[in-house]
């Protein structure tokens, strides 16, 4: 249906006219509005015209920015990546009963997806928690609560995607609603944990724990099909998706002579999430006064990372495997997915810097970040999706976990490659991914010629990397915020956050380099929070 304001003078099946007389100098505003309602529901009519829309947008705009930090720095191209990704995933978030919700990425993916918006809202839990908040809401409601192997839903399970596409809506694709992706449920317990350490909101966590504790069943049951300790994944559907982690291309899982992994495959990355997610569910359940519970999610947790070391490490890679296969045989191939392991927390302490020395090397360093796979590999194509690719969210992912066993320089320097990446791309937008070849100099990287840009978990890696660097931490119970061993990249000589919320406070801080070290200094703080710096 069509509208027109005003009122056409004359108006025929192929053309409306209208009679005008203007000034010299003057205007005038013709609006057509385009309804689409197949389904009969009564029409909303918007009630205001463009104009005071694109005001009014503005003015969201503003407000939305003066509620976040600002984050300046010495460096004014950095400034603008960040700004970039700011406002491009402002542009993703889509708002719903529940809060914001980024949809992945323009214009494959422009609906919801649960692992994405789950790591997209752990990316920026530190800088913006009211979209964890509205993420895990969204997905807690879309649960599954049957077994259907036309979706691969099984009760517990955490949504994969959904669609409302013609193909879709007829069944010809199986993504209406689909739950294809084996961790998007540990993740979305990891997420609900680290919401509450950040945010301390406690009946957020009270309400969601039934479906916390329907996710934790689907770990313990469905996810462990075999019953071995370890999570596996099948799909039901013969059309469905072959692989159910994030590389979910359908040859991204193989051995170390090329052949591809079949039967229950249990990725490495899953185990790191389904022990992140215990050890979340422990956190939760001593906050919600269960002790005892608690206690026995940390003890299966501490088992878990025992029988993971021991059939995941390789010694002789220098790193873990890419996965087991059906038969338990290990996929003994070197790929970025040993990182999340470190992001995860389960690797033991003694294999950090081993697993980071391996990663950073020139097999997968391209000197714009790590790629998916080594160079050696079998299946290595730098030009591939998930085989030999440069993802700016795997990237973050894996500088995490160097960060959090104190390889901070480690995580500076993916940073610093990321940053390079940014730089030298149109409007400084990180993109999904790019190619896997090695930096030439005078050249950007290589684009991947189908990649989203923008994608939600590529512009919020820039926020995950300043934590990591940062190694930023919340306590809210004591209204404390912490920089533990911070550092600032190759790239950057001074950082200042401005308006970093926690609770009803609020820190304005700077950092600098000084004779190769970080200062700190508090410019400013209200409600009480205070700042800590750990050197040494």
């Amino acid at each position: 249906r069509l509208r027109f304001e005003p009122a056409p003078a004359r108006l025929d099946g192929q053309r409306a006219v209208w009679e005008l007389e203007l000034p010299a100098r003057g205007r005038c505003a013709l609006f057509i509005e385009i309804a689409c309602n197949p389904t009969g529901a009564p029409e909303c009519r918007p009630r205001i015209g463009f104009g005071q829309a694109l005001r009014a947008g503005r003015r969201w705009l503003r407000q939305r920015a003066a509620r976040l930090p600002r984050i300046e720095s010495s460096n004014d191209i950095f400034n603008e990546a960040m700004r970039r990704a700011g406002a491009d995933l402002t542009m993703l978030l889509t708002e719903t009963p529940h809060g914001p919700y980024p949809y992945a990425g323009i214009p494959w993916y422009s609906t919801a997806f649960g692992r994405d918006a789950l790591i997209t809202a752990w990316h920026m839990l530190w800088h913006e928690p009211a979209i964890a908040r509205g993420v895990l809401g969204y997905l807690a409601e879309h649960q599954a609560t049957a077994h259907d192997p036309a979706t691969d839903a099984e009760p517990g399970k955490i949504l994969h995607e959904t669609r409302q596409g013609e193909m879709a809506l007829l069944g010809e694709v199986p993504f209406r609603r689909y739950y294809g992706s084996a961790d998007a449920t540990p993740l979305f317990v990891m997420l609900a944990g680290a919401y509450l350490d950040r945010t301390g909101d406690l009946a957020t966590l009270r309400a969601l724990w039934p479906n916390i504790e329907a996710a934790l069943r689907w770990i313990e049951e469905e996810g462990d099909a075999d019953g071995d300790g370890f999570q596996e994944y099948r799909r039901k559907r013969p059309d469905g998706l072959l692989n159910q982690g994030w590389k979910d291309s359908h040859d991204a899982i193989f051995h170390a002579d090329g052949r591809l992994a079949e039967g229950p495959i249990a990725l490495v990355e899953l185990q790191a999430y389904a022990y992140a997610a215990w050890q979340a569910a422990a956190r939760i359940l001593a906050a919600l006064g269960e002790p005892v519970r608690a206690e026995a999610y940390a003890r299966r947790a501490a088992r878990l990372r025992r029988d993971f070391d021991a059939a995941f490490w390789d010694e002789a890679l220098g790193t873990y495997v890419l996965a087991l296969d059906g038969e338990k045989r290990p996929c003994r191939v070197r790929a970025s997915n040993a990182g999340h392991a470190l992001f995860a927390g389960i690797a033991l302490p003694e294999r950090a810097a081993r697993v980071a020395h391996t990663l950073l090397d020139p097999s997968f360093f391209t000197g714009w970040g790590i790629r998916t796979i080594a160079s050696g590999e079998a299946r290595y194509n730098p030009m591939s999706y998930h085989n030999g690719s440069v993802w700016p969210h795997d990237n973050a992912l894996v500088a995490e976990g160097f960060a959090r066993y104190g390889l901070r320089e480690a995580a500076a320097r993916v940073f610093g490659a990321l940053f390079d990446a940014a730089a030298a791309a149109e409007q400084r937008r990180l993109p999904e991914l790019f190619c896997g070849f090695p930096r030439r100099h005078g050249q950007g990287p290589v684009l991947y010629p189908v990649a989203c840009s923008p994608q939600a978990w590529a512009a919020s890696t820039p926020f995950a990397l300043l934590r990591a660097c940062l190694g930023l931490g919340f306590d809210p119970a004591q209204a404390g915020v912490a920089f533990d061993q911070p550092v600032l990249p190759r790239f950057l000589h001074g950082l200042t956050l401005h308006n970093l919320r926690l609770g009803g406070g609020h820190l304005d801080i700077a950092f600098r380099r000084v004779d190769g070290e970080v200062a700190m200094h508090v410019l400013g703080r209200s409600g009480g929070v205070r700042a800590t710096l750990r050197i040494g």
